[in-house]
Order: structure tokens, then C-alpha cells, then sequence
């Protein structure tokens, strides 16, 4: 039989899994989708059932469609930063608060005082502590929702519920873990101290290994419930943004990965953690032993593709306007949109500006646009808010040369196109890069089990695929757009609050949102993560 290593990736919209020999070519992957819950602006929810049920019905049918394949192990990954409650039995106590959710912006701020101020408390992590964090997350539940939190017993990432579900253990990994505002970066260890400052239980965090270590073994239960043989080993894996940059390649200096996914996100490897006390940019432990991880995450990218698509479909009252549709459409307009700029705050934002209060807009809509230039706008919107990260990078030491693309937004050229215009640099895609996390996690997977014998065998299997260059006119076009939208945060910050402060009781008409944008990003898909 065929020995390869499976990813699993539980993302925002979707889980997919995939199956990677041992040399490192694709043998076939599946993916299933899955909605979300946006009750109020800027609350949002899943059910976990969903991601085992997904990542079940994904697994089941590769290993139907490749009979002859024997899985060698196992690497999780899945959208970052999400609270996953469980109680002393196992049972998730209430639907997971994903990574993109800001309701906890008061909580946060509350710990960070408790921590002594946000200086103490980077001292303790490396971090802040960002309304996506899973302890603010903690904080809120424990504050709104005491009955509940009273059970809590164990508080799990994602893919370390899936684990749970898998193999019977609880535990998780640096990347994952450096994700909860808690853990101390530097030293790639719980910061128990500061949960002690802010009278969070240690004990509700699981223990904690390097990525590509194994952490367990598929159980009689899990291999009942997933076809697979009981006794595989299952490693640590990664969370999705993090693990994306190693199964795109992105290693050395110069090297800067870029994903569309459900969030958007501008990453690059270190080979020793980043200072950055005004936190602008994220810094985790990498899913390589003795790397780390800087990023910075925008939460509405796909996501806002997504929103923008429904908005479309409501007008023509049709099922049209798929993503490469959109897309399609969008390249007869003009770089600038014809002078429409979109801001992508839908559910507020964390990078370069860490406010949950902001809103989305389009600012200089006319009568003369047309659907064309509205969805440009939106494409020149996600891409203006990973180029406003992406001018951060210098700080983290980075001289870029090289720009991976990753995420189901790097399958579209124009948006490559728009990408290395604006960002002044030749845009890449590699193999990795086109499967998303799952990728990764399976690359984690074989390293850490001897089926890769070094990061050199994994540079080697993610080859390129695509190259496309700077359009001078697009550039010209999109460096006046983002001028403009650079300006319109200050310009607006106080207005947009004073929106999300009037109307942010009001609840949502509808309960249940899916995200159709393929998953291939972060922190969440992660995005993104994505992260």
C-alpha cells in the first residue's frame, strides 16, 4: 500500500482534508462546508459538532476514493484563537466563539489592567491581549455566562477538540497556544504566572508540545467515527496562519506570505522573537522548533468577499455571482475602481488597527458605478488592508523580496495581480500555498514522524506553480486608492464608533451566515485564523 500523512484543517467555513505522500505529491483532498452564527455585530459563533461532522464526511470519503492508501500519521490544524468550553466529561459546554469574534473588548482591557498594564503584561507573553485571544474570551464567558463557566474544566483551540474527539487526549501545541494572550512566547511555555494575576485556573489550559510532536494516538472511538485504524499517531499540527507559511515555503528572510482567506494575512518567519511592545504585529512560536512566527491579521477578507456576494445575489435574486464570476466581472473596471473605496471593517479589526468598534463603508460611490467597480472595490479594499500591514514588516527586520500568496483568494490572477502591484513585487503561488493549511499540517505531520527527514525536504516539495509581476497602470491606479483609504481611519475612527455604539444591541434578521469563500486562509482559514 501507498504510505501518506493526512491533514485535517477545521477552518472557519469549511474542513478539509488531505492525503500527501512521501514525496510530497498531492494524492487527493476533500473538503466540506459548514455555517457560522452572527447573532448581534460583531458576535460570532460555531457549533463544534460541525467541525467533527465535517471532518469526518472529508476524511471518510478520500480514504473511500484511495482505497489503496495506508495513513502513516496524522497533523491537525484549524482557525486560531477560538474558545472551545468542555466540561469534566468532554461535552463542549456552549458554541465555540471564533476567532473573529469582538464582543470582549472591555474584558480585555480589564485584564490588561489587572495585569499591571500593557507593558506587564507583554513582559509575561511577547503579546497583548487582542478581543480575539482566547482570554478575553475566558473572561467574558465568566463574567456573562457564570452558570456555564462554573463546568468549565478544559478550554480548547479548535483542532484540539478535534484531538479530543480523535484520540481521547487534551492537548495542544506553541502556535496554537501562543494564540491565547497566555502563553509566554520567548519561552514557549504557559505564562502560569499571569494567569495567576488574572485569576484564570492553569489547569483549564492542556498541556502543551513543539508542533511536529506526537501528542496522541487515533482511539477505538476515533477510528470508529473517522474510518481509520485505531493506534496512528496524531502531532501537535499548528494553527492554520502559522502552518500555512511552512507549507508555502515561507522561511527565510525576505520572504513574506500573504493569505485570503475567511480573514486576510501578512506573515513572515524569525529566527528569534520580535520586540514589538505597541503590538501592531502578532508574534508566536512557529511550528518549527526554534522559530518563530510575526503576522499581522485583517478579520474581513473572504469574509467580506462573502458578504459582498450575498449583497449581489439579494439584488439579482439568483444564485449567480460565484467568486469567479465576481472576479471576472471586476476586471472591467479600472484600478481605483473608477474612485470607490471600500473600508472591510465588518466585524471591527486587529491589524495595524486593534479596534473592535470599527465599521465598513464605501466611500465615494456615485450613480455611475456599476456592479463592476463595487466589487472591484471590494477586492481593492482586502488588498489595501493587507498592504497597510504589510508596511509594518520592516519593524520585524524583513526586506522583502519574495511575496507568497496563499488562501482561496490566490487563485484569482487579478487579485495576484492587484497584490504584486501594489505590493511592488513578483507574487508567487506553490503548491502548499494552493491547498491551504491542510498542507501544512500534513508536512508537520511527516516531520515530526520521519516520513520528511529535514525542512529541506519540505522546501523542496513547495515548488512554485504560478509568477505574475507588477502592472505598472495598476499600480499607478491602486497606490491613489490607497493613499486615500489610509487617510479615512482617522478621518472616521470617532464616527464609526459612535455607529457601533448606537446600533450594536440590535440583533442580526439573519441567525445563520455561511461563508461560502473557499477555505484555504486563515485565522482563521486563518484565515485567518485565520491568526
Amino acid at each position: 500500500m501507498q504510505q501518506a500523512v493526512l491533514g485535517i484543517d477545521i477552518g472557519t467555513s469549511a474542513c478539509k482534508a488531505l492525503l500527501l505522500s512521501a514525496d510530497g505529491v498531492l494524492i487527493g483532498s476533500e473538503t466540506v462546508a459548514y455555517g457560522l452564527v452572527q447573532l448581534r455585530p460583531g458576535w460570532v459563533e460555531q457549533d463544534p459538532a460541525l467541525w467533527v461532522n465535517g471532518a469526518q464526511t472529508a476524511v471518510q470519503r478520500l480514504l473511500a476514493a484511495h482505497r489503496s492508501v495506508q495513513v502513516t500519521a496524522i497533523g491537525l490544524t484549524g482557525q486560531m484563537h477560538g474558545l472551545t468550553p468542555v466540561d469534566a466529561a468532554g461535552q463542549v459546554l456552549r458554541p465555540a466563539l471564533l476567532w473573529n469574534d469582538q464582543r470582549n473588548g472591555e474584558e480585555c482591557a480589564q485584564l490588561v489592567a489587572q495585569a499591571g498594564g500593557a507593558q506587564a503584561l507583554h513582559g509575561h507573553t511577547g503579546n497583548g491581549m487582542l478581543p480575539g485571544y482566547t482570554g478575553g474570551k475566558i473572561a467574558w464567558m465568566r463574567r456573562h455566562e457564570p452558570a456555564l463557566f462554573s463546568r468549565l474544566r478544559h478550554a480548547l483551540n479548535p483542532k484540539d477538540y478535534l484531538r479530543l474527539v480523535l484520540t481521547g487526549e487534551i492537548a495542544t501545541e506553541v502556535s496554537d497556544a501562543s494564540g491565547t494572550g497566555l502563553f509566554d512566547v520567548r519561552r514557549r511555555v504557559w505564562s502560569t504566572v499571569l494567569m495567576e494575576k488574572l485569576d484564570i485556573d492553569p489547569a483549564l489550559f492542556p498541556s502543551c508540545h513543539e508542533s511536529p510532536e506526537v501528542t496522541g494516538r487515533v482511539s477505538a472511538r476515533g477510528a470508529k467515527l473517522f474510518g481509520l485504524t485505531a493506534g496512528i499517531p496524531v502531532v501537535g499540527g499548528g494553527g492554520d496562519s502559522i502552518i500555512q507559511t511552512l507549507g508555502s515555503g515561507v522561511l527565510d528572510p525576505g520572504e513574506i506570505q500573504t493569505i485570503i482567506g475567511t480573514g486576510g494575512i501578512v506573515a513572515c518567519s524569525l529566527d528569534q522573537p520580535l520586540d514589538d511592545p505597541a503590538h501592531r504585529l502578532q508574534v508566536f512560536c512557529h511550528v518549527l522548533p526554534g522559530k518563530w512566527h510575526a503576522m499581522g491579521v485583517t478579520l474581513n477578507a473572504g469574509f467580506a468577499m462573502s458578504w459582498a456576494q450575498r449583497l449581489l445575489r439579494g439584488f439579482s435574486d439568483d444564485d449567480h455571482w460565484t467568486y469567479d464570476e465576481m472576479a471576472g466581472i471586476a476586471a472591467h473596471s479600472t484600478a481605483g475602481s473608477r474612485g470607490l473605496i471600500f473600508l472591510p471593517y465588518l466585524n471591527g479589526e486587529r491589524a495595524p488597527y486593534a479596534d473592535p468598534e470599527l465599521r465598513g463603508g464605501f466611500i465615494g460611490l456615485t450613480s455611475l458605478h456599476r456592479p463592476a467597480d463595487i466589487v472591484r472595490a471590494v477586492m481593492e479594499g482586502i488588498t489595501y488592508a493587507l498592504y497597510d500591514i504589510f508596511t509594518l514588516m520592516p519593524q520585524a527586520g524583513q526586506k522583502t523580496h519574495a511575496l507568497k500568496a496563499s488562501g482561496g483568494g490566490a487563485r484569482s490572477p487579478l487579485w495576484r495581480q492587484m497584490q504584486a502591484s501594489l505590493f511592488d513585487c513578483d507574487v508567487v503561488t506553490t503548491q502548499g500555498a494552493a491547498e491551504g493549511a491542510a498542507f501544512g499540517a500534513a508536512l508537520v505531520a511527516g516531520l515530526g514522524t520521519g516520513m520528511y527527514a529535514s525542512v529541506a525536504d519540505i522546501v523542496r516539495i513547495c515548488r512554485p506553480l504560478t509568477q505574475d509581476g507588477v502592472d505598472p497602470d495598476m499600480r499607478s491606479g491602486m497606490q491613489k486608492g490607497f493613499t486615500v483609504y489610509r487617510a479615512l481611519y482617522p478621518a472616521l475612527r470617532e464616527h464609526l464608533h459612535a455607529l457601533s455604539q448606537a446600533f450594536n444591541e440590535a440583533p442580526c434578521h439573519a441567525p445563520s451566515a455561511r461563508s461560502d469563500f473557499p477555505v484555504q486562509g486563515g485565522p482563521g482559514d486563518s484565515g485567518g485564523s485565520t491568526g
